[in-house]
């Protein structure tokens, strides 16, 4: 999360890169064995900070503008949302249900290792509706969308405090941006992922 400006050997921006293609690469390499199971699932860990901005889709890597941490990270916790919805289509026939979720604001892990100390909108009682939790806190909505019988056929969604989340408000840290959930986006996405991680191999 808003790491200094670190690039994979590719050229690749390390927070779209760590946080979307690796996963991406990933669970693509296990489709097949998600397909043999009965009732898979795949969860995606986003975050509220997706609601700051969309994929930067001509300069995903920032080679054509100054890099911007906070910009990056969000676009990159857009993308994994992007990456639920397009799986979820594509993989429905297999019986693979792809959700997306915000944990919420947990200061007490190593994601903020890159910030000096916690912002205020880490610290409980924050405003704008923000989402501050400890780790089982945070922990929850990723096991109820992993194991729980009341999520069983859900698939394609984004989930925070252990629901479906609402339409994003201006202003507010919480609900889902609509073009996070916007299935031509996704497909795009998808696409120009694949072509990355491709040139690679």
């Amino acid at each position: 999360m808003a790491t200094p400006e670190w690039r994979t050997p590719e050229g690749w921006e390390m927070q779209f890169a760590t946080n979307h293609l690796g996963h991406f690469a990933l669970t693509l390499g296990l489709h097949d064995a998600l397909a043999s199971a009965e009732r898979a699932r795949v969860v995606v860990v986003s975050s509220v900070g997706h609601v700051n901005g969309d994929v930067i889709w001509d300069d995903i890597n920032f080679h054509k503008r100054p890099y911007d941490a906070w910009r990056a990270y969000s676009q990159s916790k857009t993308a994994n949302i992007l990456f639920a919805v397009e799986a979820a289509r594509r993989w429905a026939r297999d019986g693979i249900a792809v959700n997306a979720l915000n944990p919420g604001r947990i200061w007490a892990t190593g994601l903020g290792r890159h910030m000096t100390a916690p912002p205020e909108s880490f610290e409980p009682g924050a405003g704008s509706g923000v989402s501050v939790k400890d780790i089982p806190q945070g922990a929850a909505t990723s096991t109820l969308l992993a194991a729980s019988p009341l999520v069983e056929g859900v698939t394609g969604k984004y989930f925070e405090d252990c629901q479906e989340a609402v339409p994003h408000t201006p202003g507010l840290r919480r609900g889902v941006a609509a073009y996070a959930l916007d299935p031509q986006a996704a497909a795009r996405l998808w696409q120009i992922s694949l072509d990355m991680i491709r040139t690679r191999s």
